[in-house]
């Protein structure tokens, strides 16, 4: 770990989204719409320092630790433990997918990158289901997991997408790492991240390469009836959904599209869209699995000492071609650099 870290709470459904259920949903929808949106900007509001070791509990070298706890429909962390490594499956969907989810992130960072869970230190994994009545979220806390069990009508259980649990997962590496800083393009860069080790985790899992992939995110959140293919698609931002409880996919797939705002800690889940595409191009132009090259390049990035905690899209960029440059050949620079250009932006 780099210099000390804020805590922060992510979410995976950003406000804009629940802002558009509240103006347009029914009564139900708005009111669980609402709750969500309020108890999301406390946590946001709520900020702590890393000083030390997130959790005392430490996993055997090259195993995993898991910790599931069920909230019981109430606000309060971590809740009753319901599964711990090595116990069988309970019966209950949530907390045997969350289970299963948590496992697979630790899994995909220790095979591929030799990471010791999300802290690097063989730190336990913990999350808590069925937060909450009808909570429309799941979010890193800075410590765990925690998954809600949506309303039904217009997202299910959070814990059915595999990615958005390996996105939020990879927000407490990005805060353990880098720090980048949730704002502006920096925090955009924040969630592209996350998105990009969302998407490969799911990829990883079901042995997908990078043609065979939908490169959405959130895809089976959606409840049936939603005009939608997931939160976020990183082939084509702006895409991912278009009904009229939700609105319609506000990503840019561009700078020449950059959104300026105040909301959203200033587009954060809006301008992700753009290093998400340039994702999705350098490792679709070098073909076989995502994970094998493109993804050691961010990977190496997220770990680079020169990159900062206030760091733009250009800055990660630049970084993620010179490490393409150190790490392979001119094929693997190239399409990083002609995927960053593609999106417009300055490499």
């Amino acid at each position: 770990m780099k210099n000390a870290r804020r805590k922060n709470s992510y979410g995976v459904i950003p406000p804009h989204l629940l802002s558009h259920l509240i103006e347009n949903g029914s009564e139900h929808q708005r009111r669980c719409a609402l709750n969500t949106l309020t108890l999301d900007s406390r946590f946001r509001a709520r900020t702590e320092r890393i000083t030390g070791r997130t959790d005392a509990r430490r996993a055997e070298a090259g195993q995993p630790l898991r910790y599931i706890f069920d909230a019981q429909h109430r606000m309060e962390l971590p809740g009753e433990r319901v599964r711990r490594e090595g116990e069988p499956a309970t019966g209950d969907r949530a907390v045997d997918e969350a289970h299963d989810d948590l496992g697979a992130t630790w899994q995909f960072f220790h095979d591929i990158f030799q990471r010791a869970a999300i802290d690097g230190e063989n730190g336990a994994l913990l999350g808590t289901v069925h937060y909450g009545e009808e909570y429309q979220n799941a979010f890193w806390n800075g410590y765990q997991m925690v998954f809600g069990d949506g309303d039904g009508e217009i997202f299910v259980s959070f814990t059915r997408a595999l990615d958005v649990v390996a996105h939020e997962l990879t927000h407490g590496i990005i805060e353990r790492e880098s720090g980048l800083v949730y704002h502006n393009q920096p925090g955009a860069l924040n969630e592209s991240i996350a998105d990009v080790f969302g998407a490969m985790v799911a990829q990883y899992t079901a042995g997908l390469s990078v043609e065979a992939a939908d490169w959405t995110i959130g895809g089976e959140l959606l409840a049936p009836g939603i005009n939608g293919v997931g939160l976020r698609s990183m082939s084509h931002p702006g895409s991912a959904y278009d009904d009229p409880l939700l609105g319609r996919d506000p990503q840019p797939d561009h700078m020449r599209g950059f959104v300026e705002t105040s909301e959203d800690n200033g587009g954060v889940h809006i301008n992700s869209g753009i290093p998400n595409r340039a994702f999705y191009l350098a490792a679709t132009a070098l073909g076989g699995y995502s994970w094998e090259r493109a993804g050691r390049v961010w990977y190496a990035t997220l770990l680079d000492e020169r990159l900062a905690n206030d760091a733009g899209f250009s800055d990660f960029a630049h970084l993620t071609l010179d490490n393409a440059r150190a790490m392979f050949d001119s094929d693997v620079s190239e399409a990083v650099r002609d995927g960053w250009r593609t999106v417009g932006v300055d490499v």
